[in-house]
């Protein structure tokens, strides 16, 4: 159960709680991470933006920006130049859009260094912004919303779909990537003047990573000078409308399984105390890709129905394709989420049952000392697999910048509280901060409106299996398929496949 290599830990916690080496504060504003050792050298640059200060009429056009940074011509080399002298050096350079935070990040070995950094400093001081290359990104984006998005991703779709209901008309209502409609209409001089107004000098900041020299920070640094001058308004951050009670979007997609997420908004933020406590909770839950999570063990592993079934306290995008918190997703309000992987439309009702119903359970009771204690000593080895290389750990010491965490930092905070944080404190936070009574869901599905019947009506939902269940997992199933939702039919709304992310 939840088995750690030791010998790999005790590397691990080297790396995460050396003395050396990471200096969140940084030299004149930096983030640095020195490992004399490591060959190859991380370059990063936040840029204070993200799709929250996208224009109301141009969604999207934060990542179409940085896009033309990260996939587009210089002044100085085309795309296809770039990619050609990129490839020998086994080296490379990408861009990161989330709803506050946009990182560009380059790595490469320090033989070629002098090569790289040209080409990489290029990309966001000297941007070509031809046309093509702009109509070309466009397209691959309008793709991937058109056609990967909607049909390609019910999981990512389902959890865009909570997003978007749950922050309704704030700035984190639509995905980095905008909407159909922005998009068509969006032209490259909508990206030459976001450009101009966001990436500024004031407005950035360089992290450098592995085994470089001092003038290389102080060249690195310098190249921030090269930027316009100019420091935009902040954006506030978003308030999401209050709501009462349980409410429902159904995406109707023709044939589709049902994919599930619900979840709501909360008021805790990494670094505090209480996220912490929050964390052992919500691990004990549904721990990302962790087979003896509750959720886990009560959906997939007792029933068979799906895939794996999660929860979450941060935002935690990708999900299908990575196993371990991402980088680059700082926000200032979060939600809690519960994320049922694809099942059967006729299993649906009973998988959100069976989920909230857990849910509620460990808000009334709380976590027993024995799955506090077992919780906190799997993740005392589990978050050292957070940040195993430089450039995971440059990106951590970047976030906590974002967060304002001093001193020690996230990583290394997290090892302090879980030797700290009583079982009193988790249930007490899960008292605060979690709920069950006001929560938005979101389901893609095949079959909108028999669901919608199903989920008001509070029609029971037994389970049918191919082969005898043991009792106790028969007796919990005759109160699962029972469990109030409480969602009146006039909080269902059905929105077809093809109108979502429209507009």
């Amino acid at each position: 159960m939840r088995k750690i290599n030791l010998r790999w830990a005790a590397v691990l916690t080297l790396l995460v709680l050396g003395a050396a080496a990471c200096d969140s504060g940084g030299k004149g504003g930096s983030v640095l991470l020195e490992v004399p050792d490591d060959p190859t050298i991380t370059f990063k640059v936040w840029f204070k933006v993200g799709s929250q200060d996208d224009p109301p009429e141009r969604p999207g056009l934060a990542h179409m920006t940085a896009q033309m940074i990260a996939e587009a011509s210089t002044t100085q080399n085309s795309y296809e130049q770039i990619l050609e002298k990129l490839y020998p050096m086994a080296a490379g350079y990408g861009v990161w859009v989330d709803r506050e935070m946009t990182v560009l990040t380059g790595r490469t070995h320090r033989d070629n260094l002098d090569a790289y950094y040209g080409l990489f400093g290029d990309a966001y001081l000297r941007p070509a912004f031809k046309q093509e290359d702009f109509d070309r990104l466009r397209s691959n984006t309008l793709n991937y919303l058109k056609n990967t998005l909607r049909y390609a991703s019910d999981e990512d779709l389902g959890k865009a779909a909570l997003y978007a209901s749950v922050f309704e008309g704030t700035p984190y209502e639509h995905p980095p990537e905008g909407t159909v409609e922005s998009l068509e209409a969006m032209t490259l001089d909508d990206v030459k003047s976001f450009y101009a107004r966001h990436y500024t000098r004031e407005n950035a900041e360089v992290a450098l990573g592995g085994g470089f020299a001092p003038e290389l920070l102080d060249r690195f640094r310098a190249s921030l000078g090269e930027l316009p001058e100019g420091r935009p308004e902040p954006t506030p951050p978003p308030a999401p409308p209050a709501f009462e009670g349980r409410h429902a979007v159904l995406v109707q997609k023709p044939d589709a399984d049902c994919s599930i997420s619900f979840g709501f908004p909360i008021e805790v933020r990494r670094g505090e105390r209480d996220f912490y406590a929050l964390w052992i909770a919500n691990s004990w839950l549904g721990e990302h890709r962790n087979s003896s999570s509750h959720l886990y063990q009560v959906i997939r592993s007792a029933r068979g129905m799906n895939y794996g079934d999660y929860s979450y306290i941060e935002a935690f995008p990708q999900g299908g394709r990575r196993s371990v918190p991402p980088t680059h997703v700082g926000r200032r309000q979060q939600i809690f989420e519960v994320w049922i992987r694809t099942l059967p439309c006729d299993q649906a009702q009973f998988a959100l049952r069976a989920a909230m119903r857990e849910v509620q359970q460990l808000v009334d009771n709380g976590m027993s000392e024995e799955d506090f204690e077992l919780t906190r000593e799997f993740l005392s080895k589990y978050v050292l697999h957070f940040a195993e290389t430089t450039t995971e750990r440059l990106g951590y010491a970047l976030d906590d910048r974002f967060y304002g965490i001093d001193g020690e930092g996230h990583l290394a905070r997290f090892q302090t509280m879980l030797g700290q944080i009583t079982r009193e404190e988790v249930n007490a936070a899960l008292q605060r901060h979690l709920g069950y009574d006001d929560v938005k869901i979101a389901i893609v599905t095949g079959q909108a409106e028999q669901l919608k019947q199903a989920l008001s009506s509070e029609s029971p939902s037994p389970m049918q299996y191919e082969s005898p269940k043991p009792s106790e997992i028969v007796e919990q199933d005759r109160e699962i398929a029972v469990f109030p939702l409480g969602i009146p039919a006039e909080n269902v709304r059905i929105v077809p496949v093809d109108a979502i992310f429209q507009r």
